[in-house]
């Protein structure tokens, strides 16, 4: 029963499966995304928000190199705050509450409109190759579809088990029927798979709160749209809210410990360390009187809260007593249960930087399927996993992007050398390159990379390059306008810096901790109005000007090592000094480099010194 051919075909309309599914099809490819729910397509089902801290910088990126996420937040955006404002541009993220329906909504109307992209509903049931390529997939009801490439975006689907406390069954996320067979076949055609378990905490009704008790948090006063093609930025619709867990609230934990499916040995797959349940912070933190919970609105047309940091696997009972136990929360009316799920997910080691499988042509991972954990990781790999299947369909140069190029790069070097044990959250200290790789010049390192692909447009690319002709520009016009002392030196005196003797360029006022490109104005007579992403990155290039190109200068070193390239298909248990582990590790990963080899984990800078001298002694043979 074939009912269909096409180029690409994503198994999940997630975050991955939505951008793997418009990327494709935008590049020309005949693409078919598959939902076991359509409307589970785009659906947020842990918190109502998107972006971050780091997770910002993966939607800018996303949208830079002409994905959508970006723009869908933007039009579905209920409150946004730029998060770490009192901290360096290195750490600024953006992060924006959600209205859930509106994002679901706003997604699956762009994939029902995109040429070239069929939507269907069906559940995955087998992906058929031939000669370790594949050639098609099947449906549960017999359906089969032959394709070039297959995109498995399957989230928490795949196997997905729901446990509260000593109850389980067979679940997807949001009570969605898992996806129970495509496991065995995945494991049947080679995939190795793994066991992990997330969670998420309890929806309470917006009425049963005593907001009295409660601080509030507004949104920003001047909102940072995600996407920069938004040239409107949306408003503060609604505020959010902080309470705390109290004494009463640990023992009451304390006290069901073993209730919890987690505690209670219920659990087989590995949680993530760095979104822990509740009882995980109860036990971890013992020292810790109070953790801080925030209460979120779902929505415009929903009574429904998110109480986010309060993610949990104890009963239900347990649960209504512990909630009620936070101040604010006294008359808490829970609508939807916490719960954990776990779900099968593939070893990352197993793919290449395209996310393409190293044994199996044409098939790829993203999203949760690939290890990781978040909306905006797995639009990232979505995005790539897209565009590359589409690239090697037509013949052309894979897209591999590099860990100096954006947190992309860096979140797909790192599963791939490194691998996970957990599911892997993008964090801003995983980055080496921090201060280049800031969400105001996400357009500056990847539209270029959109613009070459083919997703990004003409019309885009040339706004884009006004944008940095402007900001060479201002940048320049700072670094020529100089201030005689008598007009500087009262602006400085105000702000408590050094007076000058001498006149001062206006570059040179800028760098000084305690001056901004606002605080300017006074003294710059002939400024121009400008847009404020202009004005933000000629500030921060000026500012850390020093700091930039000495990490320019690492990215330099960091590149000669990535040139180094190793052998495709190299058994390294034929080189000798190197240490067992770093054998068994140099042969399951299959480095390009000499750079990606340093990266994995067992192998020390004693064996990397092995490698390079081996490559030497075979370049002279």
């Amino acid at each position: 029963m074939i009912l269909g051919d096409y180029d690409v075909a994503v198994i999940g309309g997630g975050h991955a499966g939505c951008e793997a599914a418009l990327a494709a099809a935008r590049l020309g490819m005949r693409t078919v995304v598959f939902s076991i729910s359509l409307d589970a397509i785009g659906n947020l089902p842990c918190n109502p928000s998107i972006g971050g801290t780091a997770k910002g910088h993966l939607v800018r990126e996303v949208d830079a190199l002409g994905g959508e996420m970006g723009k869908a937040a933007d039009a579905a955006m209920i409150q946004s705050k730029m998060l770490n404002r009192g901290k360096g541009p290195a750490v600024h993220s953006l992060r924006a509450q959600i209205d859930r329906k509106k994002y679901h909504a706003e997604m699956k109307n762009r994939l029902e409109a995109q040429k070239n992209l069929h939507v269907k509903q069906a559940e995955i049931v087998n992906i058929l190759t031939e000669n370790n390529a594949v050639t098609g997939v099947v449906t549960s009801t017999g359906a089969e579809y032959t394709t070039k490439a297959v995109i498995v975006a399957s989230g928490t689907y795949l196997k997905g088990k729901i446990l509260i406390g000593s109850y389980s069954r067979e679940s997807g996320p949001d009570g969605m029927f898992p996806a129970n067979e495509l496991s065995e076949n995945l494991r049947r055609i080679g995939v190795e798979l793994m066991r992990f378990k997330t969670g998420t905490p309890a929806r309470i009704h917006a009425d049963s709160l005593d907001y009295g008790k409660m601080e509030v948090e507004e949104g920003d006063e001047k909102i940072v749209p995600f996407s920069f093609e938004t040239e409107k930025a949306g408003e503060n619709l609604v505020p959010c809210y902080i309470v705390y867990t109290n004494e009463k609230t640990h023992e009451i934990i304390r006290a069901n410990l073993e209730r919890s499916a987690m505690y209670g040995g219920h659990v087989e797959g590995v949680g993530p360390r760095y979104c822990p349940s509740i009882e995980d912070k109860v036990v971890r933190f013992a020292d810790k009187k109070r953790h801080q919970l925030f209460i979120e609105p779902m929505g415009l047309d929903t009574k429904e809260m998110y109480a986010q940091g309060f993610s949990t696997s104890l009963p239900e009972d347990v649960q209504l007593e512990m909630y009620r136990s936070v101040e604010g929360l006294e008359n808490v009316e829970i609508m939807r249960s916490a719960y954990a799920i776990e779900y099968d997910c593939c070893d990352p080691q197993q793919l290449l930087a395209t996310l393409e499988f190293k044994k199996i042509s044409g098939l790829y991972g993203a999203g949760q399927f690939n290890g990781t954990s978040g909306y905006e990781e797995a639009a990232a790999q979505g995005l790539i996993a897209g565009i590359n299947a589409a690239l090697k369909i037509k013949g052309e140069e894979p897209l591999t992007l590099k860990r100096s190029d954006g947190y992309i790069g860096t979140l797909i070097d790192d599963l791939i050398t490194k691998g996970t044990t957990e599911p892997y959250r993008m964090m801003t200290s995983r980055s080496e390159y921090r201060l280049l790789l800031r969400q105001d010049n996400a357009d500056e390192r990847l539209t270029p990379f959109g613009y070459r692909v083919g997703l990004i447009s003409e019309e885009r690319y040339k706004k884009f390059l006004d944008k940095m002709d402007m900001v060479e520009n201002e940048i320049k016009r700072l670094e020529s306008v100089v201030v005689p002392p008598k007009d500087a030196n009262p602006l400085l005196e105000k702000y408590g810096t050094a007076a000058v003797k001498t006149g001062i360029r206006l570059s040179d006022m800028i760098k000084r901790p305690e001056l901004d490109y606002e605080k300017l104005a006074p003294v710059d007579k002939d400024r121009k109005p400008l847009p404020d992403a202009v004005c933000e990155q000629a500030e921060i290039k000026l500012k850390y000007d020093g700091y930039i190109k000495r990490q320019i200068a690492q990215v330099e070193q960091f590149r000669k090592t990535e040139e180094k390239l190793l052998p495709e298909n190299q058994d390294y248990s034929d080189i000798h000094g190197l240490r067992l582990e770093a054998r068994q590790k140099l042969n399951k990963v299959q480095p390009k480099s000499i750079g990606q080899a340093s990266r994995i984990s067992g192998v020390s800078p004693a064996d990397v010194s092995v490698l390079i001298v081996w490559l030497e002694s075979r370049r002279n043979l």
